[in-house]
């Protein structure tokens, strides 16, 4: 098959490491892939290295940026048009919010092609004006008239989609995200776990919360900073580490040093995909707390680590982490954060046991090769 692959930018992500994933493997299997994507802009990282001698082929469009601008997305949608019409392909697949609206018309507007969207998150959600919200479902409704299959990463955005009235009559199948397992289910030496502790000042003894999010609105850390405040007074063993980089990391910075909680809270910056399997498993719980997310891929990330998650009850979350494998939390509730985060502080075998289930319950459901037999069949199935 041909098929195209449209995202908006290649930073450090979920909905790009996924779109990665299954352009290798296609491309491996056989397939003629093509990956459209727009430059990787802002403080997140990027990804290109990792399409670097690869199968597939890579096309940038310099004008398709995250931010609306009509000048600007009109040059994009007229560029993305012109290669899929020297493509021709039998499939585009759109990501992202900006990328799926350009990509899915540019698709429909060159015909005999067939147009599959996946929905890693939702640009509407309750944090946001109600305005701006039907602005948004009014767009996606539009373009879902133009998608011929729907892939979401978790069921509950299947159900929030087709609440807000999106892709009526039209066919939804979950895939979960996949993740490159390999570098999370091998144990790592001890010797560089100590090593990764010495650098961010935590010592043996200490137990750690690991948090893998942008530092970015509606991430959550404001209210694990807030459960630290208590945490840290009720537990002299406990420390937090922040994964990644963004907009507000010199708020939370300044925040944390008026606390006083500078030596319990420690940043690491934006870090490469290598090192986040020895940041997890560098720790021992995986804290969560977004307030809107499709499914996290830090939460099956840490479970693969064999590490309990502890995740605010928000989207996909519940249908990866339960009473075998971590703790719900209330969105916003800081009160049920502190006391799930106390129960595992105090009990070293319910941590252990808690992350054996997790390992177990993700291993399958996460694998690349899961993930990429059910797009390749979704494709199969549109083609017949």
């Amino acid at each position: 098959m041909k098929i195209v692959h449209i995202i908006t930018r290649l930073i450090l992500g979920g909905a790009q490491e996924n779109t990665l994933i299954t352009c290798k493997l296609l491309a491996q299997r056989g397939h003629d892939v093509t990956l459209i994507t727009g430059p990787a802009i802002g403080p997140e990282g990027e990804l290109f290295e990792q399409t670097k001698n690869q199968k597939y082929k890579v096309e940038i469009v310099n004008e398709m940026i995250r931010a609306i601008n009509p000048i600007e997305d009109f040059s994009a949608y007229r560029k993305i048009k012109k290669i899929l019409k020297k493509i021709r392909p039998d499939i585009v697949h759109t990501h992202s919010a900006k990328a799926g609206i350009l990509g899915r018309y540019a698709a429909h507007s060159i015909g005999n092609t067939k147009i599959v969207h996946t929905i890693h998150g939702l640009a509407f959600h309750p944090y946001q004006g109600n305005l701006l919200n039907r602005f948004y479902i009014a767009i996606e409704k539009a373009a879902a008239k133009r998608t011929d299959c729907f892939i979401t990463v978790a069921d509950a955005m299947t159900e929030q989609a087709k609440a807000a009235g999106i892709g009526v009559g039209k066919k939804f199948i979950t895939a979960y995200s996949a993740i490159e397992e390999e570098d999370f289910l091998n144990p790592i030496d001890e010797s560089q776990i100590r090593e990764f502790r010495v650098k961010y000042g935590i010592s043996r003894e200490k137990i750690v919360f690991v948090t893998i999010a942008r530092l970015f609105e509606l991430k959550g850390h404001d209210y694990i900073i807030e459960s630290a405040k208590t945490l840290a007074r009720r537990y002299e063993n406990v420390m937090w580490l922040f994964v990644g980089d963004g907009n507000l990391s010199d708020k939370y910075k300044r925040q944390v040093g008026d606390l006083h909680l500078a030596d319990r809270i420690k940043f690491t910056g934006l870090l490469p995909p290598s090192l986040i399997p020895p940041a997890i498993q560098s720790s021992d719980i995986l804290l969560h707390c977004s307030l809107r997310e499709g499914l996290a891929r830090a939460i099956p990330q840490g479970m693969l680590c064999g590490k309990p998650a502890v995740s605010f009850d928000v989207d996909g979350a519940r249908e990866v982490v339960n009473e075998r494998t971590g703790r719900l939390v209330e969105p916003k509730n800081v009160e049920q954060l502190i006391k799930a985060c106390g129960e595992l502080i105090e009990d070293e075998d319910l941590r252990r046991r808690l992350g054996q289930a997790a390992r177990e319950s993700v291993k399958e459901k996460f694998a690349p090769e899961t993930m990429v037999n059910t797009i390749e069949n979704v494709y199969r199935n549109l083609l017949r």
